[in-house]
């Protein structure tokens, strides 16, 4: 990268800034309309790709909230995660969750559950505050789902999920940052290649 650290961390700051509270802004009504087109992508997406066990996160900051579908997943038999933060520079744990899941919140105000049988996820729902064409996603800067994506072998299926008022030109990735597989908006699912978003079609690259 020839960007300079300082100008990068600020720019990627911004970005996150303007596009939480663009998410934030929302009309509920608006917010819960196109909630209801992301989880129709999304129940599609994974009807084709058959997770056994699907990781997701607790919304926050106005996010898609996952729980409705999972609970239904839970339904059919799968069994669901939530990340859990266990130390600054560690890969997060996963940690089974149903509805009848006991929560307290983590030191960011997030939701987790008190107790729970680790788990290792096959495909992780990871919200999005920003995504670009390459399949780039912008959290929260900490890193956690990068160190986790590159700990857990095999690699879940990486799923951004978020609104399509975080659709940017590019997050301006570093070399830490890994691309998802998949991200889906109201607006559709679309798998990551290398010549961009690709509308998904029903049926996964293999590997």
């Amino acid at each position: 990268m020839t960007d300079s650290a300082e100008p990068l961390r600020a720019y990627r700051a911004g970005l996150r800034s303007r596009l939480v509270a663009a998410r934030e802004a929302l009309p509920a009504a608006e917010h819960a309309r196109l909630s209801r087109e992301i989880e129709r992508h999304l129940g599609a997406l994974l009807e084709a790709l058959q997770p056994a066990v699907p990781g997701f996160c607790w919304p926050f900051r106005a996010e898609f909230d996952a729980r409705p579908l999972v609970t239904r997943l839970l339904d059919r038999g799968l069994r669901a995660c939530l990340p859990v933060v266990v130390d600054n520079g560690l890969p997060l744990e996963f940690r089974e969750w149903t509805p009848r899941s006991e929560m307290i919140e983590d030191r960011y105000g997030i939701h987790i559950p008190a107790q729970g049988e680790p788990l290792r996820p096959d495909a992780i729902l990871m919200p999005l505050n920003a995504f670009d064409a390459a399949g780039y996603r912008l959290g929260y800067g900490g890193g956690y789902f990068d160190r986790s994506l590159a700990a857990l072998a095999p690699r879940p299926k990486a799923i951004g999920v978020g609104f399509e008022l975080g659709r940017v030109s590019s997050i301006r990735p570093q070399p830490h940052d890994l691309p998802m597989d998949f991200i889906v908006t109201e607006a559709g699912a679309y798998e990551v290649r290398q010549e961009g978003l690709s509308p998904f079609t029903g049926k996964p690259r293999s590997g």
